[in-house]
């Protein structure tokens, strides 16, 4: 349901931080109130087997398993973010809680109990102050891998820990689970036939329950369905299978945490590990749910409403709580609305206690533990294990790391390890760009670039592309490539880059590429950049460095980078060449096909060669607009819009222009005139439009026509613009940029030249005649 936020739109960001529950209280209805009930009263029933539990596998008494799911759980769903997480105790979080306490103090004592509340404030405190500081990104930084070998190794720890009451045998508390699996292999013939039935009883009736009747109350049927067994067994004297004993059934008492410094200092590690831990828990579960509604997932406002949940909690006898993945998702299946759903809950929870309590009296350990096998069962997650183990061999070491250091060290140390090691990794990715060789594909009637090592290359030009950030941690390896290329080939002492790929870079990365630059022109080279990106693009000019590269070679497009390069390149190496790379190298294109029909455009032809620093006096080509026409073709198309084409004009224009390219098999450019004025009567004062503004002004049109060249069916189509009053002067711009023969525009287009028959166009590399003519 997508809950209604209009109604709050008088009040601002910090109330919505502070008091996140008015907006969502204000559209609570009969009908929402109704469904929340309903999956409250469920998930408050669900509460009081898995709190027992969990209590259990984190040392504390019972009682405090369902103190976590009364107050922390209220708390957490009035401050969170997150319509269907449900806070309270889990399994991962108790085990946690069990390891790193249990070896400074002795499991249900009340100094154990003491330092979990401790423990449990100073978790709430730091998440409380990440919240607050906006760091909800940082638990990006647990990967789905770290917490996958996390909860394996996990579950391996709750079966050692629950092997004690199944089998009933005597094992000491807190042993390691290779201990524990040593003790059952000397202790075989002591297991008790009668606790070990009761928890298998537990076992199966709750997977047959699961399996055949998903949407019912299965644990707790399990768990009365063993203990009627249990006490047969004990009633009829064939044996007796100890049970939990009698908890207690008030209100959850108020406690208090240990404020000493001291103490602080010892738990402060173990603090800060539960807390991204349990962060992570919560915010992944929240947004996991939040993907199937639509909601957006606040992970600060998370932090917030997890952090003053175990404050609270830690005052309320409620050890650490977060977002319980299974009662969170039977509360999105039991069909709630709203956050009530979830604060309801801990209510119900609340006033059930006090009559349920005393039951506990008649509860088997064993059932316990099975309820506990029951719960791990789902914690191997085996299809995504074996895809980690079949695709990726860093992913592989991250989880196996993280689920050897859970078994053999401690869990605290398991994240930190799965978190260090992840970034390392990441890290390495980062800083190897993949940088691949390229070279146009004769075989493509567009020539466009591939990669594939079977095609040839020039003897003097190396054309690479260059995927990844280029930062200071990359700029190192993409340089020893470049040096490799050299080696291999020291004839291509020109160096094209596509950069399309580059999405970042920093000062260094720029000044390496001016050092290339300077490189290049020192052995008589030079470096061309092609498809740069907006904000590599600013860098280049905040540092300064785009003048020691040159802002003449910087292109857009491939067409003209190539022709700029062509210009420079050994002529006399050329006619011995017999590989023909570019256009320009002396193949003949084939003839046009000829075409009676151009509806809606008006077409510009140049009558000279693309421009370079060398022009040479060539032969003019020309439009065929007639059967009897016999002229060259375009090897390359520029479709000019502007602003006042519409979108209707502007894909007119681009339809056409792709016809024609298609059909000739010419590269194709759209480049757009974006509509800017300084004021009605007034005069633009010279230097206003900086290149920043301009490239902010172009970036929205670049992107416009990407998405009707997409419409189109045009994928990856070089695309410019360029923004000035002048439509004239941002014509000429366009076309001494891609340097077209042929030029497509629409028929009610309003350059000035649109209803001349020739124009001559000045652009920096020379003068351009063309001839104009309007078609349909």
């Amino acid at each position: 349901m997508a809950l209604r936020q209009r109604p709050f739109a008088h009040l601002n960001g910090g109330a919505s931080r502070i008091f996140p529950f008015l907006f969502w209280m204000r559209s609570v209805n009969r009908s929402t109130i109704n469904a929340d009930l309903m999956a409250a009263f469920t998930g408050a029933m669900i509460m009081i087997p898995q709190g027992v539990a969990f209590a259990t596998i984190a040392g504390m008494p019972p009682e405090y398993g369902l103190y976590a799911g009364m107050i922390p759980a209220i708390v957490a769903a009035l401050f969170g973010s997150s319509w269907h997480l449900v806070s309270g105790p889990t399994t991962a979080a108790s085990i946690l809680i069990f390891s790193s306490i249990g070896i400074m103090a002795e499991a249900g004592t009340a100094s154990y109990v003491t330092l979990v509340l401790t423990l449990t404030f100073m978790v709430g405190v730091i998440e409380l102050v990440m919240g607050l500081a906006r760091l909800g990104s940082l638990i990006n930084f647990i990967s789905h891998t770290v917490a996958i070998g996390f909860t394996a190794g996990a579950a391996i720890l709750i079966a050692a820990s629950q092997a004690r009451d199944f089998l009933g045998l005597e094992i000491p508390r807190g042993s390691k689970f290779y201990d524990v699996a040593l003790i059952i292999f000397r202790q075989f013939d002591q297991i008790s036939p009668a606790a070990t039935s009761v928890g298998l009883i537990t076992i199966i009736s709750g997977l047959l329950l699961r399996k055949y009747l998903p949407k019912s109350p299965y644990m707790i049927v399990a768990m009365l369905f063993s203990a009627l067994v249990a006490f047969a067994l004990d009633h009829f004297g064939v044996a007796k299978v100890p049970t939990i004993g009698a908890i207690n059934s008030g209100l959850p008492p108020l406690s208090s945490p240990d404020f000493s410094l001291d103490v602080f200092k010892e738990l402060a590690p173990t603090a800060f590990a539960v807390a991204l831990f349990a962060l992570t828990e919560a915010v992944s579960i929240a947004r996991s749910i939040a993907s199937k509604t639509g909601q957006q997932i606040d992970g600060s406002q998370e932090f917030i409403g997890q952090g003053l949940s175990n404050i609270v909690g830690g005052f309320f006898s409620g050890y650490v709580a977060t977002g319980s993945f299974n009662r969170s998702a039977l509360n999105f299946s039991s069909g709630a609305k709203t956050p009530m759903a979830a604060a309801v809950g801990g209510v119900i929870l609340l006033a059930m206690t006090p009559f349920v309590a005393p039951f506990a009296e008649y509860l088997p350990k064993a059932t316990v533990a099975g309820i506990l096998f029951l719960v791990i069962s789902g914690l191997i997650d085996g299809k995504h294990i074996r895809q980690i183990l079949t695709s990726s061999k860093s992913e592989t070491t991250v989880m196996l790391a993280t689920f050897f250091a859970v078994l053999f060290i401690n869990l605290e140390v398991a994240i930190f390890t799965g978190v260090i090691l992840s970034l390392v990794f990441y890290l390495n990715r980062t800083s190897h760009p993949k940088v691949s060789t390229l070279a146009p594909d004769s075989n493509d009637p567009r020539r466009r670039f591939s990669a594939d090592p079977n095609l040839s290359e020039c003897p003097q030009v190396k054309i690479i592309r260059i995927d990844g950030s280029l930062f200071f941690g990359a700029v190192s390896n993409v340089v020893a490539k470049l040096r490799q290329f050299e080696r291999n080939q020291p004839m291509q002492k020109n160096l094209v880059v596509v950069t399309s790929g580059i999405n970042f870079i920093d000062m260094e990365g720029a000044e390496a590429l001016a050092n290339e630059a300077r490189r290049r022109r020192n052995v008589g080279g030079h470096l061309c950049l092609i498809g740069i990106k907006e904000a590599v693009s600013l860098v280049l000019k905040r540092t300064g460095f785009d003048r020691a590269i040159g802002a003449d070679n910087i292109f857009e497009s491939k067409t003209a980078a190539l022709s700029t390069v062509y210009s420079f390149i050994d002529q006399d190496i050329c006619a011995t060449c017999p590989k023909h790379i570019f256009q320009e190298c002396g193949s003949e294109p084939a003839d046009i096909p000829r075409s009676n029909e151009v509806p809606t455009s008006a077409v510009l032809v140049p009558e000279m060669p693309a421009p370079s620093r060398k022009i040479e006096k060539k032969p003019d080509p020309v439009v065929h607009m007639g059967p009897s026409a016999g002229r060259k073709n375009p090897a390359r198309i520029l479709a000019l819009i502007e602003h006042d084409d519409g979108d209707d004009g502007a894909r007119e224009t681009m339809a056409e222009a792709q016809r024609l390219a298609e059909e000739v098999g010419a590269e194709l450019a759209f480049g757009q005139i974006v509509n800017w004025n300084w004021g009605s009567g007034n005069v633009m004062p010279e230097g206003f439009l900086s290149e920043e503004m301009e490239t902010a002004l172009c970036a929205p049109a670049r992107q416009h026509l990407k998405g009707i060249a997409a419409d189109l069916g045009i994928s990856n189509p070089a695309v410019m613009a360029t923004a000035t009053p002048n439509h004239s002067q941002a014509a000429v711009k366009l076309i001494a940029e891609w340097c077209p023969d042929l030029i497509v525009i629409h028929e009610r287009s309003n350059f000035e030249f649109a209803r001349q028959t020739k124009h001559d166009f000045e652009t920096p590399f020379g003068q351009i005649h063309t001839r104009i003519k309007l078609a349909g």
